[in-house]
C-alpha cells in the first residue's frame, strides 16, 4: 500500500500539468488567445514534468538516505553486541581464577579455624557472597555465548520437559511449600514437539519457575499451563504473587536490572534476560501480563517444527 501511495505522489504533479493543459485547450478562446494558449499549455506541461522530476529525485534521495541510516544503525548495533560479548568473555576470564582461589582459601580457613561462632558466621557469609559472584559470572558467560553458539537441536517433547522442570522445583529444598501445578493437553492429542536445544529450553522454563517461587509466599499458587496455538506451543508460568510494578515491566528483560519489588530477594538480575535470549534463539518470543496485588503470567511462544527445519 505504501508503494502505491509513493507512485501516486510521483505522478500527481504531472497529472496536474496535464489537467491544466486540457482546461486551457477547452476554455481559452481559440483564435484571440491562440499564442497565449499555446504558451500556457507548454508552460503547464513543462511545470508538471519539472515538478514530477523534482519529486522523483527527492523521493529517491530520501529512500537512499533511509537505507544508509538503516545500514549504519544495524552496523552500530552489531558492533555494540560484539563489544559486549568481548567484555563478558574478558570478565569471565579475569574473575574465574581469582574466585576459585578465594573459595579454596575459604575452605582451608574454615577447616583450620577453631574460632568463635561469630568468626564462623563471618566465613560463611563471605563464602556465600563468593558463590553468588561465581554464579553471576557463569550466567553472564551463558548469556554471551547464547547469541553466537550453535544450538544442539533435537526433537523436544515439551510435555516431558515441563513435567521434569516441575518435579525439580518441587523436590528442591526451600522455605515453606508452594502449590505448583501443571496442566498440559492429553486429548485428543498431546503437545507437538519443538525443534530446539533441550538443555536451554529446560533452563528457560526452570528460570521462570524459580522466579515465580522467589516472589510468592507459602500460601500462593504457581501454575504451569501449556497448549498448542496454531504454529506455536504456548507455555504460561503464572503465580499469585505481588505482581510487577508497571514502571518495572519494561526493564525486567535488561541484564542485571533489579526492580523495587526485588529488593531483599536473592537473585542476579540475569534469569529473565537468559529466558528471553533462549526463546528468541529458538525463533520464539516471551511476554508477560501482571497486575499488582494479584500476580504475574509469563508467556513463552515456541514455533512447532522438526529438527530438519533448523
Amino acid at each position: 500500500m505504501e508503494r502505491h501511495w509513493r507512485w501516486l505522489a510521483r505522478l500527481t504533479p504531472l497529472a496536474l500539468g496535464l489537467l491544466l493543459a486540457v482546461l486551457l485547450e477547452q476554455f481559452v478562446e481559440p483564435m484571440r488567445y491562440i499564442y497565449l494558449r499555446a504558451e500556457l499549455s507548454a508552460l503547464a506541461w513543462v511545470s508538471g514534468a519539472l515538478l514530477s522530476a523534482i519529486l522523483l529525485i527527492a523521493l529517491f534521495a530520501g529512500e537512499r538516505l533511509k537505507e544508509r541510516e538503516d545500514a549504519l544503525r544495524e552496523e552500530i548495533e552489531k558492533e555494540a553486541a560484539e563489544e559486549r560479548r568481548r567484555f563478558l568473555r574478558r570478565l569471565d576470564h579475569e574473575l574465574k581464577n581469582p574466585l576459585t582461589a578465594v573459595r579454596a582459601a575459604l575452605v582451608n580457613l574454615r577447616d583450620a579455624s577453631s574460632g568463635t561462632t561469630e568468626q564462623s558466621d563471618a566465613l560463611a557469609s563471605i563464602e556465600n557472597q563468593v558463590l553468588r559472584i561465581s554464579r553471576l559470572v557463569a550466567d553472564l558467560r551463558k548469556l554471551a555465548e547464547l547469541e553466537t553458539r550453535a544450538l544442539d537441536c533435537v526433537s523436544v517433547d515439551m510435555t516431558s520437559l515441563l513435567e521434569e522442570a516441575v518435579t525439580v522445583v518441587k523436590d528442591r529444598p526451600g522455605p515453606g511449600e508452594r502449590r505448583v501445578t501443571l496442566s498440559v493437553p492429553r486429548a485428543p492429542w498431546p503437545l507437538p514437539h519443538v525443534a530446539g536445544d533441550w538443555d536451554l529450553l529446560f533452563l528457560a522454563v526452570y528460570n521462570l519457575l524459580d522466579n515465580a517461587l522467589k516472589f510468592t509466599r507459602e500460601e500462593d499458587t504457581v501454575e504451569v499451563r501449556a497448549f498448542e496455538d496454531g504454529a506455536n506451543v504456548v507455555i504460561e508460568v503464572a503465580d499469585t504473587g505481588p505482581g510487577i510494578p508497571e514502571e518495572d515491566r519494561a526493564h525486567i528483560w535488561e541484564e542485571l536490572y533489579r526492580g523495587k519489588g526485588a529488593r531483599g530477594i536473592a537473585g542476579s538480575g540475569l534469569g529473565l534476560p537468559l529466558v528471553r535470549a533462549i526463546v528468541e534463539r529458538h525463533g520464539g518470543r516471551v511476554t508477560l501480563r501482571s497486575r499488582q496485588g494479584q500476580g504475574t503470567v509469563f508467556i513463552m511462544r515456541l514455533p512447532v517444527g522438526d529438527v530438519t527445519s533448523r
